[in-house]
């Protein structure tokens, strides 16, 4: 046999990773193996595979004599529509892909590399979590790894799919990490699996419930973006990667500009102030060909975060949620929107916010829950952010939430205001009984002295003139127009100083 014979032979070998058998078994399962993964993320024919021939061997603690292939993981580079990336993949069906020394130094040295050229990380997770037979070298593993999470954090978009098991010290990665994308029936995540909180707790739970798909977009928000087939969360990443830039240096890539498929009219907001409706109307009458693209969509639904492109240039919403909870702000909204708001700004997407809340959630469970505390990262991202912001008064602006809500005074670029804007302390009704509270009391007839106390309170303070009129409102205009001058209003917006280092900062989780 020649040598190049048995090269391609041994190429062959490795690339089947744990063999053919092992492979039908995870097609069974639904899955794709972790090559097939690769090539369908990626441009085709743009993978460079790097360190195929690394290999581990080990008897330790009873593992069989044997070479596992790549040591259950996939690295290199590629592109994605003609734009350079860095990727791994673990391998579940070499050893379950499970993270040993040589495994781990095979991602940091891509992680390396995608920090060097400054450009995207996609990391692909399927496996069992620590390879227990390599002892502390595997925990060695993952802080080489979660270290340069945290380093390249506000560098680099790093993009996590969680493709099977993630269990353990290994779901920490994909949490430092800036979005995270599962698949229905097929991702799970969680620190300590069903087994152990049966024999710790006396629990049966199914891995499902305890850290699927949806657990972990509608009700943990661990996760940012669910699918139900691995091609739909391809199809996710392409789709996001196309609105971020390469790396913090870059400006987000410019598209040609296109009207929205629908027009924003005076309609879209309800003639009765109580009414609810949504705000992905809005959003779609604003934005390029009504493109929007929900981030954390399942997750804390009384506020929306997603990205568009206003006359091209790509942009970060966040938008108050009428239709759910009115759109107030409790603890996972500010989470939520606040984490959101701190990737745009570390890579220089300027900001639109959409205003319609009458405030923060009232409760003993929101107060105990550190409703302050979160609330409060919302106040201080957007007052961090350098970026250009444009905030949009829609409707209800009350109390906190006016301010927290990127108003003038946490340094909005620009306050555009409709007609229907209502700016004040509180709603009407909770403001009569409060100001005119002796008046009421003292009155013949206290309920008709409180409705018009109300009424005079709404002619007052449920328009925007008052705050214009102080220079908090810079721009007072119809829907139909909005858009028009919200394209004006970025362009015309200067990006405040952010210092001296490269990187404004990290996207620290929240």
């Amino acid at each position: 046999m020649s040598l190049k014979t048995m090269f391609r032979e041994f190429v062959s070998k490795l690339q089947k990773g744990g063999g053919d058998v092992a492979q039908e078994k995870q097609r069974k399962r639904g899955k794709l193996t972790a090559r097939e993964r690769v090539d369908e993320i990626l441009d085709s024919e743009s993978f460079l595979e790097t360190d195929l021939f690394v290999e581990h061997s080990s008897t330790d603690f009873g593992m069989d004599t044997k070479k596992l292939a790549g040591d259950g993981v996939i690295t290199g580079f590629g592109k994605i529509d003609q734009r350079p990336v860095a990727i791994f993949a673990q391998d579940f069906t070499v050893a379950g892909g499970s993270l040993g020394k040589a495994h781990a130094a095979k991602i940091v040295k891509v992680m390396d590399g995608a920090g060097n050229k400054k450009i995207p990380l996609i990391g692909i997770n399927d496996s069992g979590g620590a390879r227990i037979q390599e002892g502390v070298d595997s925990l060695y593993g993952y802080g080489e790894i979660f270290l340069r999470n945290t380093t390249f954090s506000g560098v680099i978009p790093q993009l996590s799919l969680i493709l099977g098991p993630c269990a353990g010290g290994a779901v920490y990665s994909p949490a430092l990490t800036d979005f995270v994308f599962v698949v229905e029936k097929i991702s799970n995540m969680f620190i300590t699996g069903p087994q152990v909180i049966k024999t710790v707790l006396g629990e049966d739970v199914s891995p499902e419930v305890l850290g699927g798909a949806i657990t972990h977009t509608a009700i943990t928000g661990n996760a940012h973006f669910y699918a139900k087939t691995e091609f739909e969360a391809f199809e996710q990443i392409k789709r996001l990667l196309s609105f971020l830039p390469a790396n913090c240096l870059e400006t987000p890539p410019r598209a040609e500009s296109k009207p929205p498929l629908k027009e924003l009219t005076d309609k879209v907001i309800p003639d009765n102030r109580r009414k609810a409706y949504d705000v992905i109307d809005v959003i779609h009458g604003l934005v390029d060909d009504s493109d929007f693209m929900q981030v954390h969509e399942l997750y804390a639904k009384n506020i929306v975060v997603g990205f568009a492109r206003i006359d091209g240039k790509p942009i970060g919403i966040i938008a108050n949620q009428p239709k759910f909870l009115a759109g107030v702000l409790d603890v996972n909204a500010s989470d939520k929107a606040a984490r959101f708001i701190r990737f745009c700004d570390a890579f220089g997407i300027s900001l639109l916010t959409l205003v319609d809340t009458p405030g923060y959630l009232p409760g003993v469970d929101q107060e105990h829950a550190g409703v302050i505390r979160h609330g409060a990262k919302l106040l201080y991202s957007y007052s961090e952010a350098t970026v250009p912001k444009v905030t949009l008064i829609m409707r209800k602006a009350y109390g906190g939430a006016y301010i927290a809500m990127c108003s003038r005074h946490l340094g909005a670029s620009s306050v555009i205001a409709w007609p229907t804007a209502e700016i004040a302390v509180m709603g009407a009704e909770g403001a009569a009984n409060i100001v005119f509270r002796k008046e009421i009391a003292a009155s013949e007839d206290p309920e008709a002295t409180r409705q018009k106390k109300i009424q005079e309170y709404e002619d007052k303070f449920a328009n925007p003139y008052v705050a214009a009129s102080k220079g908090y409102v810079d721009i007072l205009t119809e829907p139909n127009k909005t858009r028009d001058i919200v394209i004006k209003a970025f362009e015309y917006a200067g990006e405040q100083d952010h210092g001296n280092s490269f990187r404004r900062h990290g996207n620290i989780p929240l």
